[in-house]
């Protein structure tokens, strides 16, 4: 089995097995989308409306904004992985609550674990929270933080605003389109890094 197919099959299980207790309510998992080579994965909150029904993460407002961004460093969704922290719906968009969150984090490290990505990065303060709970978006955003954490390969995080806080007020809009530019120099530095 090569690497796409070993993805497939880690999220095929694990829709149909995650005790999260979010699938009772949602359409479909939305485990993920991109490459399984990424040197840079995406996590987000959860899923909302839209993914929930085309099986695909960050598809929306906040989705088309993102891909807008990752034009700016000329990449494109192929080049990077996008997940969340669950990966179904939770009714009626609400946050997903920790004991899901919780039963949701062994998926999404076998994913981390399987792409093996160089850089992690956070879609909003929910996803910093779930890994530096202790950080608050607003003094680390644009910064890069460093950590060894167990089960995760990774040492390497950076956090974003969330594209859609950012639809909604225009200075973090500014904010995170120049945080976001940081990311090709951020990746060429931890490269340099591990050489």
């Amino acid at each position: 089995m090569n690497k796409q197919e070993q993805l497939e099959k880690l999220n095929e299980v694990w829709a149909s097995t995650c005790p999260c207790g979010l699938s009772t309510n949602a359409t479909q998992a939305v485990p993920g989308d991109g490459s399984v080579d990424a040197e840079i994965m995406f996590i987000g909150e959860a899923p909302g409306k839209k993914e929930d029904i085309e099986g695909l993460p960050f598809v929306g407002a906040a989705g088309k904004f993102l891909n807008e961004m990752l034009q700016s460093i000329n990449m494109s969704r192929k080049d990077v992985y996008i997940t969340n922290i669950v990966k179904f719906r939770p009714p009626n968009n609400r946050d997903p609550l920790p004991n899901e969150i919780n039963a949701s984090r062994p998926w999404l490290e076998a994913q981390i674990n399987l792409i093996q990505p160089k850089l992690i990065v956070f879609l909003g303060r929910h996803a910093l929270n779930h890994f530096f709970p202790n950080e608050q978006i607003s003094r680390v955003h644009g910064k890069l933080l460093k950590k060894k954490m167990k089960n995760i390969p990774v040492e390497n995080f950076f956090a974003l605003y969330h594209p859609a806080a950012a639809l909604y007020n225009n200075s973090l809009r500014e904010v995170l389109l120049e945080d976001f530019k940081k990311l090709p120099k951020v990746i060429e530095m931890i490269k340099k890094g591990n050489e």
